[in-house]
């Protein structure tokens, strides 16, 4: 599909989105309906002697025990239902285990990170609930390093299935690459067929995470042993099928199957980046599939096999529907176990909002908009800066009180990291540059360099700019408090601390001055903000404007086949 008509079709519908009037293709869509029409669909499809192999994969599930708020698109308006829960998970792969004996599943990682509990007992509460779902198959994401590398070696080494990753290597020290910290590939025999696969998590996270996360650690690109290997499961282990499971991000993935090193790969079961692809993208080696997050929803991949060949695929992303999968009795009760201890805090409601939180649009959002709010009402620099986080469930529900609830948990899912608010002195070029850098982050048309996350948030300052125009030629007016960016200005910032950056360092902005540490933490400052000012509203303020796309944006992904529903 040409990319131009891709990109004014998916503007089209981002703009029409914003209004509540979504111009979707899949807007009479649902899920529950459509995965009982595709497996009726399958079976019509099967002849005697054929075999069916389904494979399937969560990713990003980020610690989200239990059912929760869910956005979708449906007819021509937005609709939120509750999905996912890992018991409600469990019902969900036993279902499909019982349909199918030749049944794989496996998580494309960030699981260890994202919630209360995970935080206060370093992941290893999750350890036992994720061992009670019967995965077959694991890889390191991003954020398996947020406790450091040697907790994630524990974390990953408690779980019953094996963990492969083919570019994170042993840090021998001065750069020099000892041995690879997971397995680099493994296979499945199953029907009369061999699968194989590779695995590759992000390279850029010591940029993207705090640096003393990943400190130990060495990262590859695909791109430097890909070939290598898909060579060792064709020639040696004589796969017939293979699959890479990534953590790279969608952009990222699409640009790694158009890359020549992924001949000879069939599919990518990507993550990271939270996208839903329900159609597989055809990229020039291979497909690319993304199943959301927060364990919303299964990518499952249906091969038929006959006479030990593959003659046929199919590929849904199925709706983990909370009220279709009841809550699996036993894992229930091993969730309860572990959040015992620290459900009264867990629970505990510190604030209100009035309206809906989520964090799902590229350039802004309530969930930032209220972290913004609150770091602005404590600290009063002249501008606050707040992460492009992807990760939190949307908060949809209200309560008796008729306001929705901000429980401690729910600022855990929000900030998982507690981090220190930092303040430094940041002049008006530095701004500028630091602005250019953080667009590029998002917006590259060089998959490579985009970091992964949405745009970075801030309040005191308002900058317009063209997403799709080249790196240094985006932004087209800044102000602060009103007022042009000032050149002879030296302007008070706030932000959180990122663990292992240089002491001159602020939020990605290099050389600042006069930087020093608050006395307060993130989670502070917004029980104190919720405590003064609750309930809420935290309607974006239209501080970053975007000129050439609608400010609902809710992919980077253009020139492709692909919608975000």
């Amino acid at each position: 599909m040409p990319e131009q008509n891709t990109r004014r079709n998916f503007l089209k519908f981002s703009t029409l989105a914003g209004l509540g009037i979504a111009a979707n293709p899949l807007s009479s869509f649902s899920a529950t309906n459509d995965e009982e029409r595709n497996i009726a669909e399958l079976k019509t499809q099967i002849k005697p002697g054929q075999q069916v192999v389904t494979l399937l994969q969560t990713t990003d599930v980020h610690c989200q025990l239990h059912p929760h708020d869910e956005l979708f698109w449906e007819n021509g308006k937005s609709v939120f239902r509750k999905t996912g829960g890992y018991a409600n998970l469990k019902t969900y792969f036993d279902t499909a285990r019982k349909k199918n004996p030749n049944t794989f599943i496996i998580d494309t990682s960030d699981m260890f990170q994202g919630s209360e509990l995970s935080v206060k007992t370093t992941g290893k509460a999750l350890q036992p609930i994720l061992n009670s779902l019967g995965y077959d198959l694991y890889i390191p994401g991003n954020w398996e390093v947020v406790y450091y590398k040697e907790n994630m070696q524990k974390l990953l080494g408690g779980l019953n299935a094996p963990k492969i990753c083919s570019n994170m290597y042993h840090d021998l020290g001065e750069g020099k690459k000892d041995e690879l910290i997971f397995p680099p590939y493994y296979t499945w025999n199953v029907a009369g067929i061999k699968i194989g696969f590779v695995s590759y998590t992000d390279p850029l996270v010591p940029i993207r995470q705090s640096p003393a996360y990943s400190k130990g650690i060495i990262y590859t690109f695909p791109e430097e042993n890909l070939a290598y290997y898909v060579n060792v499961l064709k020639e040696q282990e004589q796969c017939d099928f293979i699959i890479l499971l990534s953590h790279l991000g969608l952009s990222q993935q699409i640009e790694l199957a158009n890359h020549s090193a992924c001949k000879g790969v069939d599919y990518i079961f990507g993550g990271d980046t939270h996208e839903r692809v329900r159609k597989p993208i055809q990229c020039k080696y291979s497909k690319v599939v993304e199943p959301g997050a927060f364990g919303s929803f299964v990518g499952r991949l249906d091969l038929i096999v006959e006479n030990g060949k593959i003659i046929k695929e199919q590929y849904n992303l199925d709706e983990v529907d909370a009220k279709r999968y009841k809550p699996n009795a036993a894992v229930q009760a091993i969730i309860a176990k572990n959040e015992l201890p620290l459900k009264k805090e867990i629970t505990k409601v510190i604030g209100y909002s009035t309206i809906p939180l989520y964090r799902y649009f590229v350039v802004e959002n309530t969930i930032d908009t209220l972290i913004i709010e609150a770091l602005m009402w404590k600290v009063k620099p002249d501008i606050v800066l707040s992460n492009g986080f992807r990760f939190c469930p949307p908060n949809t529900t209200p309560d008796a009180t008729g306001n929705i609830p901000i429980t401690e948990g729910y600022i855990f899912d929000m900030l998982p990291v507690d981090s220190t608010v930092r303040t430094a002195k940041v002049s008006a070029k530095q701004i500028k540059e630091w602005l250019e850098n953080e667009l590029n982050n998002v917006f590259s048309k060089d998959a490579s360099k985009r970091l992964g996350g949405w745009l970075v948030k801030f309040k005191g300052m308002k900058v317009e700019f063209k997403a799709f125009e080249e790196m240094d030629n985006r932004v087209k007016k800044v102000t602060v408090n009103g007022e042009k960016l000032d050149a002879e200005k030296m302007y008070v910032v706030s932000a959180c601390e990122r663990e292992g950056d240089p002491e001159n360092m602020l939020c990605h902005i290099t050389d600042v001055i006069q930087a020093a540490n608050t006395s307060y933490t993130l989670h502070q400052v917004m029980k104190e903000y919720l405590a003064s000012n609750s309930p809420v509203t935290t309607k974006p303020e239209g501080n970053a404007i975007i000129l050439d796309a609608p400010s609902t944006l809710l992919t980077q992904v253009t020139g492709v086949d692909y919608t975000f529903v």
